[in-house]
């Protein structure tokens, strides 16, 4: 491991290999204890960036992903899959004690990559991480984690997750009316085995997608599907009008219970939504 010199304010710092996510969970469950890390954080984000040069697709891996969320099985990688790649090297950042917000608790809200052009399963990924605009919200603070992915110096992929950080804070949202849901594409039964499968593909095995007493530690009835997973089966349900270079952004709004059934709608604008058989929405998203 290496500091070389700053980029955009920022340290880079180059990796040998990417971290290993049992550990980065570990030390975030640590972390969350009273006495063992937790408390309140720095009001700063480090001024770092992390980097792992020539990550490799694992075929296996890929197929099993393309597999779970609804992908057909190609040589072309989702553009969801690069995120479940450099997911270690986020992990690691955001288990960082100088990391403003605990890991354990951060809820995802919404999700934008861009890819520029297609990438293969043979292609070798130089993968960066670094957070950015910490700001303010009604409900706690928020943070962009964003990932690079690069092939010979040219940028093929970027990732932007926006995090909340749910803290104390005066006053409440205001609520307003929620417009009517669009009429199903498709409606898709989400089963138990949609949390575990997720997990085991893309490393993240946070247990309120995995087991029912971690999800009811955290507020939930019963495990709640991953949102990435969401938005790839989403994407894979589009997957063959997509161009070779696009943006995608979503928006995560409820949670998708396990198990479930929910509504797949296709918009005439680009857009797509995923509701509950209520009407209520658990995504939106917008291809542009």
């Amino acid at each position: 491991m290496g500091a070389q010199p700053e980029s955009g304010g920022r340290t880079r710092v180059d990796l040998p290999r990417m971290p290993a996510v049992g550990a980065l969970h570990r030390r975030a469950l640590l972390g969350a204890l009273p006495g063992l890390g937790g408390g309140r954080r720095g009001p700063e984000l480090p001024a770092v960036e992390l980097t792992v040069g020539g990550v490799t697709v694992d075929r296996a891996q890929l197929a099993d992903y393309d597999r779970v969320c609804g992908f057909r099985l190609t040589d072309r990688l989702p553009a969801t899959f690069p995120h479940v790649m450099g997911f270690p090297l986020a992990l690691r950042l955001m288990t960082a004690p100088d990391f403003p917000l605990p890991l354990v608790g951060l809820v995802h809200v919404g999700n934008r990559i861009t890819v520029h052009r297609p990438i293969t399963a043979d292609q070798a990924l130089d993968v960066t991480t670094y957070a950015e605009n910490l700001r303010p919200h009604d409900r706690g603070r928020q943070v962009d984690v964003v990932l690079v992915g690069s092939v010979d110096g040219e940028e093929v992929w970027r990732g932007v997750s926006t995090y909340l950080g749910r803290e104390r804070t005066p006053g409440g949202r205001e609520r307003g009316e929620r417009p009517e849901a669009p009429a199903a594409t498709a409606r898709w039964r989400v089963e138990p085995r949609v949390g575990t499968e997720y997990a085991r593909v893309s490393g993240d095995h946070n247990p309120i997608h995995t087991s029912r007493l971690g999800a009811r530690l955290f507020g939930f009835r019963r495990p709640i599907a991953h949102g990435m997973w969401s938005k790839a089966r989403c994407l894979a349900a589009v997957e063959a009008r997509l161009p070779d270079a696009y943006t995608v952004e979503v928006a995560f709004k409820l949670p998708v219970p396990l198990p479930s059934t929910v509504n797949f709608a296709l918009l005439p604008d680009g857009g797509f939504a995923l509701h509950d058989s209520h009407g209520r929405p658990h995504l939106t998203g917008l291809v542009r």
